[in-house]
């Protein structure tokens, strides 16, 4: 435990290292201006290089005369406050002044507390204690807040592990890009080769953001391969996703956590596609030559009741075409409603056959997109080699 003295005057200095010293307060340092401050604590010029940032300090509290020459101690604290590193060291103004206005700006500067001249030991000591206890509770938020953001960030790469690589076959390509709002992402997309050319894929937008909707979404990554393996059919795969996410009971839940989802199966040798969208924006179909087709909401949401009925819709296809799916954040950068939203990709999506990634981050992915709380942004690009569309 540290304390830096700052006083012009070295009978101050003097009095003050004495009455700590009794109170078991050693480790004391001591300065005679502003400037001799600024330069234990590491910042350079007097503080006039604000870019200049000092390392961490080992001053854990500082004890600051308000009347000094050169600059005075409400001044030298504004300048202390400029340093991430150093703003957090308790400052208590030692003053013979008796202005409320000035004990007022020396709290706005950014002191906690301040003591009188003369110097009450009893006053200085309790005011000493409750700046260095709150001190080490602010300290112990930080680390705490730091350990958490290391454990999010190796969270989030546990999470993007999950997501599923590109697939380029013969006759099918699949690919995605994908940016998360936050840390922790609620969107998730996973694909599966089934059997005899069949691929199962689903993307799905997990309501909320955060810790929370990332923990649902894991759960749900968890049960999805043995899911669509098991069921393979749309209808029934999403039924059975129902049925695992409400199994997920906690009691007193203030909020009602569902998600959105399109499950698709791609038959590449029956040339079609079987397909359940659970209250998701519609996927888009391309064929070449063709109209679009919007795999339009069938069911509502995962997760809102207990049971849900669907059924599977399918489209048949030849020659080649591509299928888009993509998550709500996506359509935010879109101005318009969201019929003008659906149409502005269909015209912009229409004639580019295989996935263009640097074209897809520059219309939907690129920082000038940003808003405040950006939503997650995701498309899957699933590109059919050989496939007129009927339904």
């Amino acid at each position: 435990m540290k304390i830096l003295i700052v006083d012009d005057n070295p009978t101050n200095i003097i009095i003050i290292r004495e009455i700590l010293k009794k109170e078991n307060y050693r480790n004391t340092a001591a300065a005679s201006s502003a400037a001799e401050m600024f330069q234990q604590l590491g910042i350079r010029e007097n503080g006039h290089e604000a870019g200049k940032l000092p390392g961490p300090s080992d001053i854990d509290l500082i004890l600051l005369d308000m009347m000094m020459p050169e600059m005075d101690g409400i001044t030298a604290c504004r300048v202390i406050q400029q340093y991430d590193g150093l703003k957090d060291i308790p400052i208590i103004m030692v003053t013979a002044v008796g202005d409320s206005k000035k004990l007022a700006e020396a709290l706005d500067a950014g002191a906690v507390d301040y003591v009188t001249k003369p110097i009450n030991k009893v006053e200085l000591m309790a005011r000493i204690r409750l700046a260095l206890r709150l001190k080490q509770e602010k300290d112990w938020h930080k680390e705490r807040d730091q350990r958490i953001q290391e454990e999010l960030k190796l969270a989030a790469l546990v999470q993007n592990a999950v997501l599923s690589s590109a697939i380029n076959d013969p006759e099918f390509e699949i690919d995605a890009l994908y940016k998360p709002s936050f840390e922790l992402a609620g969107d998730l997309y996973s694909w599966y080769p089934l059997d005899e050319g069949r691929y199962g894929i689903i993307l799905l937008d997990m309501m909320g953001h955060g810790i929370s909707s990332s923990l649902f979404c894991m759960f749900i990554a968890s049960v999805l391969k043995d899911t669509v393996s098991t069921y393979v059919e749309p209808e029934k795969v999403v039924q059975e996703l129902n049925r695992r996410f409400n199994q997920l009971h906690i009691e007193n839940q203030l909020v009602q956590y569902y998600f959105t989802a399109i499950y698709l199966v791609v038959d590449t040798k029956h040339k079609k596609i079987d397909y359940v969208n659970a209250g998701h924006p519609p996927a888009l179909f391309f064929q070449k030559g063709g109209e679009v087709v919007r795999l339009e909401t069938v069911c509502p949401p995962v997760g809102l009741f207990d049971k849900i009925e669907t059924t599977t819709h399918t489209i048949n296809y030849e020659g080649e075409g591509h299928v888009v799916l993509y998550t709500d954040g996506l359509m935010e950068v879109i101005e318009g409603t969201q019929e003008e939203q659906i149409e502005y990709l269909e015209r912009t999506l229409k004639g580019i056959h295989r996935l263009d990634k640097d074209l897809m981050e520059r219309l939907f992915f690129d920082e000038n997109h940003l808003h405040e709380r950006e939503d997650d942004k995701c498309l899957v690009w699933i590109t059919l080699k050989e496939g007129t569309v009927s339904q």
